[in-house]
């Protein structure tokens, strides 16, 4: 490393302080003990060990090794946003933050104190996911939180909005109340805890604003409607999904109904393809894995139910023919040209739709059951797609000029 470089290195290393500190520690333990702290001797769970045993020998020359593989991914990330923007971009990248961290990771180990153990977050059961959702993570302690001046939140917003010109919160409500639930116990049995919004979404905005970039809420599922007027207020969009997005009588939201101040979507990570939707396997896979509560037959009419009003959506629209059936390309690109005629701030594109696949990336709810975040990119054929062949594919292009508003034919 040339003189220079290895000053670049310090500087950052300053600049990351405790937090850096503590991860590049955790990092070095868990080499030695293990993954999941929870599981190491007495002397390693307490984050104080960092600065007694890891400040010389072995355990610091390991240290110092994460520190300097976060320091190279930082200069990634500031060259990948300077790249989106010279490339044109108004935004760039737009990070994402999940709302919680592993239980026996680096994030509960440093602020033990802080989190509150055998107990979990999720969400109680809404209409896809019928159980309710357990998601393995450690709630923030209200009450510490608030003794800590919420500094370790406001400094997980500013650490996340480095080089991005936007923040994507999942499960933003989580600002405003988490749904616990106690180790053992099923998700039905939680129940929310609520959290001061006014300090928590003010360190989100106000982080935010000091970054000069966008603050993103996922807003879905079971919403009191009081928090997204709060988010709005604020300068946090929140996130509208048209899968679920409805009139009063259950009827698909017209265009000019949606919300300005969000990010619109067909669909998330967390719910299948627009292709599963049509083919029906959205509900065979929840029926083989037993997430539906509801009799299969009773969620496949449901489902073609959905389906149905959205084609008369369209046609309404002048985006597909009236009684017409059209093939999943097709009806893809419809759904993003219907979103581009809403007032939406923002529109956000599945990769997945774009290229036609089946299967859902994620299923919320499920663990060793379904390989989550573990299936690769496909076409509707089932065929393997890469990077080098998305900007040829004509289903990605047609999907794309639909959602800027510039629709054309699937090819």
């Amino acid at each position: 490393m040339s003189d220079r470089r290895r000053e670049e290195f310090q500087q950052f290393r300053q600049g990351g302080g405790r937090d850096l500190e503590h991860w590049a520690a955790w990092c070095a333990l868990a080499e030695r003990h293990g993954p999941d702290w929870r599981s190491w001797p007495d002397e390693a769970r307490n984050s104080r060990y960092t600065g007694k045993k890891t400040a010389a020998g072995r355990p610091c020359a390991a240290a110092g090794f994460h520190a300097w593989l976060q320091w190279l991914a930082d200069e990634q990330l500031r060259s990948a946003q300077r790249a989106a923007l010279a490339a044109g971009m108004a935004i760039g990248v737009i990070h994402d933050l999940a709302v919680g961290a592993h239980p026996g990771g680096a994030d509960a180990w440093t602020h033990q104190d802080k989190i509150v153990r055998a107990m979990s977050v999720g969400a109680p059961p809404d209409g896809f996911n019928q159980r309710g959702q357990d998601w393995g993570q450690p709630p923030w302690n209200p009450r510490r939180l608030a003794e800590a001046g919420y500094r370790p939140l406001a400094d997980l917003f500013g650490a996340a909005l480095r080089h991005a010109g936007g923040l994507r919160v999942d499960h933003v409500m989580g600002l405003m109340r988490l749904w616990w639930v106690p180790e053992g116990m099923t998700p039905d049995r939680g129940a929310y805890v609520r959290y001061d919004h006014r300090a928590t979404v003010g360190a989100l905005a106000g982080q935010a604003a000091a970054a000069g970039a966008l603050a993103i809420g996922e807003d879905l599922g079971t919403v009191d409607p009081w928090i997204r007027e709060y988010l709005a207020e604020r300068g946090v969009l929140g996130t509208s999904m048209l899968w679920f997005a409805r009139e009063p009588d259950g009827m698909p939201l017209r265009p000019e109904h949606w919300r300005r101040h969000c990010m619109a979507t067909v669909g998330t990570h967390d719910l299948p393809p627009v292709t599963a939707f049509l083919t029906g396997e959205q509900v065979t896979v929840r029926a083989r894995l037993g997430l539906l509560k509801l009799p299969e037959d009773e969620e496949r009419h449901n489902a073609g139910l959905m389906i149905s009003r959205w084609r008369d959506a369209l046609a309404a629209e002048g985006l597909i023919a009236p009684g017409a059936s059209p093939g999943h390309g097709e009806f893809t690109v419809a759904l993003y040209a219907y979103l581009a005629r809403t007032p939406a701030q923002l529109i956000s594109v599945s990769l997945a739709d774009a290229v036609g696949d089946r299967r859902a990336q994620n299923l919320p709810g499920t663990s060793d059951e379904y390989p989550n975040w573990q299936i690769p990119l496909c076409d509707a054929a089932g065929r393997s797609v890469l990077l080098e062949t998305l900007p040829g594919m004509p289903l990605v292009r047609a999907v794309g000029g639909a959602a800027a508003g510039k629709p054309a034919a699937v090819g």
